[in-house]
């Protein structure tokens, strides 16, 4: 057994999941090239006094079950799936992929009916907010490529970077925690981007490894009609199989009036059309985990990425709850390092960060060398 699997496995069990003696926790597995990070998720699950439960699932049979799926056959598997959602304390998806493409051929009604009649009650309104989850990819080549590494390279950069100091990282998040809770106003600037929105009394949730691996952020939401502005995300984005790039929205007291991007514009406005929600932002993050500085087109890595924010059309969190309900949560990612162009974020007209590094003597603990 490779020792980062064990150290991996004891982040998750220890620190992410918490998990407790008695504690029913599925954990949920797609495509793993190796059995060992489930073998040893067990183990440790049960060395913990926890009740692991394994639920193997394969992408190619996924698809082809969404393609040929009509809603009655949703509506039973939701039932059944929420049912034992519900009996869980704890909830552990690892997802892998050997084209992490797969998707892009779906008809788009089918992965909106999936996304509605079934992930929305079992994930959405069920794990989501009823149990302590973490969710996180395992190398494939697949992913190295993307990432434009060997699959070595990439093996040793994910190892690394999920096996961070997550209660090192917590302390440093304190400062910003405090300075988000006591700010009303945000302002966004970068190259395409002038935006502003008001996140009072909206809670505030620092990110160190309790929901995601890796993790790195800190997170709130925009009261949900006081978006104006436009926005220009510079990360590409896959979303149900399909990649975006260059996303551009423009709001108007909160809803996104004009949409658009390179090549996929219709396919875009068809997601934000999902329901009324997937035109008001759920989440507005803070990206701080500066190991991770390029993005690898995989949402979980690239919304950590230091000096980033990411904006988010659709379904708010309830532990940071501005009231938007969506069966869309939809991270798009705006890098404001000098590499993509430089940028600024201020808190109620006090420029906090500039090009991507904190300017301010209390949050200079977050930046890379600190």
């Amino acid at each position: 057994m490779d020792s980062r699997i064990v150290k991996l496995a004891e982040i998750i069990v220890q620190h992410s999941c918490r998990l407790e003696p008695g504690e029913r926790v599925l954990i949920e597995a797609f495509d793993l090239p190796s059995p060992d990070l489930v073998t040893e998720l067990v183990r440790q699950a049960r060395e913990a006094g926890a009740i692991p439960l394994v639920q193997l699932r394969n992408n190619q049979i996924l698809k082809e079950w969404v393609q040929t799926a009509d809603e009655s056959t949703l509506e039973v598997a939701a039932q059944i799936d929420a049912a034992r959602m519900r009996e869980m304390q704890a909830y552990i998806g690892i997802r892998a992929s050997e084209n992490s493409a797969d998707f892009s051929d779906v008809a788009e009604a089918a992965l909106e009916r999936y996304q509605q009649i079934y992930m929305k009650p079992v994930h959405f309104e069920i794990r989501v907010p009823h149990t302590k989850w973490c969710v996180m990819r395992y190398p494939t080549p697949s992913m190295a490529q993307s990432a434009n590494m060997s699959t070595s390279a990439f093996t040793d950069f994910f190892f690394r970077v999920c096996t961070t100091d997550y209660a090192r990282m917590e302390e440093a998040q304190k400062p910003l925690q405090r300075r988000l809770e006591q700010t009303e106003r945000v302002r966004i600037v970068s190259p395409g981007t002038d935006l502003s929105f008001s996140i009072k009394n909206i809670p505030v949730v620092p990110c160190n490894g309790r929901r995601n691996i890796p993790d790195g952020e800190v997170f709130t939401a925009p009261v949900r009609d006081s978006v104006d502005g436009t926005i220009s995300y510079n990360i590409p984005s896959r979303y149900q199989g399909t990649v975006f790039r260059n996303i551009q929205f423009t709001f108007e007291q909160g809803k996104i009036v004009d949409a658009r991007c390179d090549g996929e514009t219709e396919r875009l406005n068809k997601i934000l059309d999902t329901d009324e929600g997937a035109r008001y932002i759920g989440e507005f993050s803070v990206g701080v985990n500066y190991e991770i500085q390029q993005p690898i087109l995989d949402t979980l890595f690239d919304e950590k990425i230091g000096g980033s924010l990411h904006f988010t059309p659709g379904n708010a969190y309830t532990t940071a709850d501005n009231g938007n309900r969506s069966s869309v949560h939809w991270d798009l990612v705006l890098g404001q390092t000098a590499d993509f162009g430089g940028g600024e974020l201020w808190f109620d007209d006090e420029l906090i960060r500039r090009d991507g590094l904190f300017i301010v003597d209390d949050l200079l603990a977050l930046n890379p060398g600190n």
